[in-house]
């Protein structure tokens, strides 16, 4: 067992190694719970959908943002958004929101932050359709956007099945440690997510507070 642990350890060693810290002009920062969460994000396009991904380890945390505009640009636009929850469908309640005239689109937010390393729980929080905040995109200097955004998200808590900790062993235990090296180097998120990945949520539920939040980044098409 000591020879196979210490393999796994050389293997990230190498892995860390081999990861060259990618460039990023672009920011964020946002209150969290009365606590400073800063890191360099990523804007990520597919299709009509455009997202922004802000990632951090040690804890593992991501805060990701979908944006999607009335008009279907697949670029971002200047104007307000309004945050609602995953489940956002429905042509009527669209419409109705269009017919406004006060937002370019929707935006959905999503926070996940290990709470027991090495992922072996998570806290989640999703954004609400009803009072669940705006975003409010601006062109900035230097060919900069700048988003600012203040929400509410229902928070929720997994923890990972003792099924996948057993069966997973030391390859899961090694995937971990890679996407945790992946993330760090890259500023992309390496699975930073519990559902669907072996992880049970628990009864728990609260809220998380974004205040004060500001991100900015560099416009390209």
């Amino acid at each position: 067992m000591k020879t196979l642990f210490l393999a796994l350890i050389v293997g990230f060693i190498a892995t860390s190694s081999a990861l060259a810290q990618l460039s990023n002009d672009n920011s964020l920062n946002v209150q969290i719970d009365g606590k400073e969460f800063k890191t360099a994000p990523r804007r990520i396009r597919m299709g009509n959908v455009w997202y922004i991904t802000a990632n951090a380890t040690s804890p593992d945390k991501s805060l990701r943002f979908w944006f999607a505009t009335w008009s279907n640009s697949d670029t971002p636009e200047v104007g307000l958004y309004k945050i609602v929850d995953e489940d956002f469908n429905g042509e009527k309640y669209w419409q109705s929101l269009v017919s406004e005239g006060k937002y370019k689109g929707v935006a959905y937010v999503k926070y996940v932050e290990e709470t027991r390393s090495p992922r072996m729980e998570y806290h989640v929080g999703k954004s609400k359709r009803e009072n669940g905040g705006e975003i409010e995109v601006v062109k900035a200097e230097n060919g900069y956007l700048e988003g600012k955004f203040s929400c509410v998200l229902d928070g929720t808590h997994f923890k990972e099945k003792t099924s996948a900790t057993a069966l997973g062993g030391l390859g899961r235990l090694k995937s971990k440690l890679e996407d945790k090296v992946f993330t760090s180097a890259t500023g992309y998120d390496s699975d930073i997510d519990p559902e669907g990945r072996g992880y049970k949520k628990t009864d728990d539920k609260d809220e998380i507070k974004l205040t004060t939040g500001v991100f900015k980044l560099k416009f390209e098409k």
